[in-house]
């Protein structure tokens, strides 16, 4: 079998060490698409390396997508396999001026970032580093985020881009390529163009530990409760006012307190989290997030949500409320369901760059989600990144390597399964 035979020399690391520097931080506040036009320095540089490597369709759409073709090379009929990453990096935490540092030979224990002495990757809250002694781990300096959440998915899928085009020998259908802006504030494929894309089905590399894949997300609302209270001037207030700001906090500290909330909950768990309250004396509005694995856990969960505040609302009877729910996603796993080989195949793959391979759910959502029920279904295939979002953010070089073989050997099984 060609695919044991396979002699890799990876471009990986260098390709992230690459992406990191160049601050690619996404905003939520922003109207535009891209919501910085900062995305488009590195759309540019991956666009240019992707025509570099003789990818004639690669090419910057205007609002700050990547596509690009590896053409088959095959006489079977496969099906068009789509590979994604996201260019974005989250909010939560700075991304410019990024720092990367290599442990090399990781011999175990904490690890203590050099441009910020508080910040210590510790051995004890990190249990997956147990699994990379020898290895050799890519962190950041301590006083930004890393980027791994998802330059590690831009670097392994050129990697793997870069060794097929090298080796012709290995045969694949139509492989493409889609880079997604703004991912991480909910928008990645907003605007993605499917019909250009023209892929049957897809991966996303955005996963944590290495060995697994994800075909299962949450579901997703948006909630939003307005409230108009009395307004009173104070001094003329007694058994007038009714304040619209103490009926928002009355909702949220009757939210249950040991169950439902992100703190809480774990596994197949979902929740009700406030994530902003805002207003003044006379209305106040209150907005959640409701994650549940199952549409019906969702709308218990907006039940309860509208019981409380009814009950709360008695309190106060010539206020008034407005409760809207918004759909955001849904979970994947129903269209990937209808489509067992996308999963099948993955695993193989998973196998064949010889790991096993660990079926899971993610307590978030992906492109892949939004994706799936836009007619692309797209599993989650790892990418080794680990404490996204954080200081704290690592992926170790192997994990890399291992997520190009898994890339690779998906290509082969698609075209061997033909």
């Amino acid at each position: 079998m060609v695919g044991s035979s396979l002699k890799f020399t990876h471009t990986v690391t260098e390709r992230f060490l690459r992406y990191v520097v160049i601050d690619t931080q996404s905003d939520p506040a922003s109207p535009t698409c891209p919501s910085t036009e900062k995305q488009k320095n590195l759309g540019r540089l991956l666009a240019a390396e992707l025509l570099a490597m003789g990818l004639r369709d690669a090419h910057l759409d205007d609002c700050g997508y990547v596509y690009a073709t590896i053409p088959a090379n095959t006489d079977k009929q496969v099906p068009a396999i789509c590979f994604c990453s996201h260019m974005d990096t989250s909010p939560d935490c700075s991304g410019k001026d990024v720092k990367p540092q290599i442990v090399r030979n990781y011999r175990g224990g904490d690890i203590a970032l050099p441009g910020d002495p508080t910040q210590i990757i510790r051995a004890a809250e990190h249990p997956a580093l147990k699994d990379q002694i020898g290895g050799d781990i890519v962190t950041s300096d301590g006083t930004t985020l890393l980027g791994a959440d998802n330059k590690a998915g831009l670097a392994e899928i050129m990697d793997a881009a870069h060794f097929l085009i090298q080796n012709p020998q290995i045969k694949h259908g139509a492989i493409k390529i889609l880079f997604t802006p703004d991912e991480e504030i909910g928008r990645g494929v907003d605007k993605a163009d499917l019909k250009k894309l023209a892929a049957d089905f897809a991966y996303t590399i955005d996963g944590e530990t290495a060995g697994n894949i994800e075909d299962e997300t949450f579901s997703a609302d948006g909630a939003t409760i307005t409230i108009e209270g009395v307004s009173v001037h104070p001094g003329f207030a007694k058994g007038k006012m009714e304040h619209a700001i103490k009926i928002a906090a009355a909702i949220v500290d009757r939210l249950p307190k040991n169950t439902c909330s992100p703190e809480t909950t774990e596994g197949k768990e979902g929740f009700l989290h406030p994530i902003g309250i805002s207003g003044a004396l006379e209305r106040a509005t209150l907005s959640f997030i409701v994650r549940d694995f199952t549409d019906e856990g969702l709308r218990e969960k907006e039940a309860l949500l509208e019981s409380i505040v009814k009950d709360v609302m008695k309190g106060f009877p010539r206020s008034t409320y407005r409760l809207e729910i918004k759909p955001q996603y849904r979970n994947m796993k129903q269209v990937i369901d209808r489509h067992p080989e996308i999963v099948d195949h993955a695993m193989e793959a998973i196998r064949r760059a010889g790991l096993k391979p660990v079926k899971t759910s993610i307590r978030g959502g992906t492109d892949g989600s939004r994706l799936s029920f836009m007619g692309l279904p797209c599993p989650n295939i790892f990418a080794g990144e680990h404490a996204f979002h954080s200081r704290l953010e690592w992926v170790s070089v192997q994990d890399m390597e291992k997520a190009v073989q898994t890339i690779v050997h998906l290509a082969m099984i698609w075209e061997e399964r033909a």
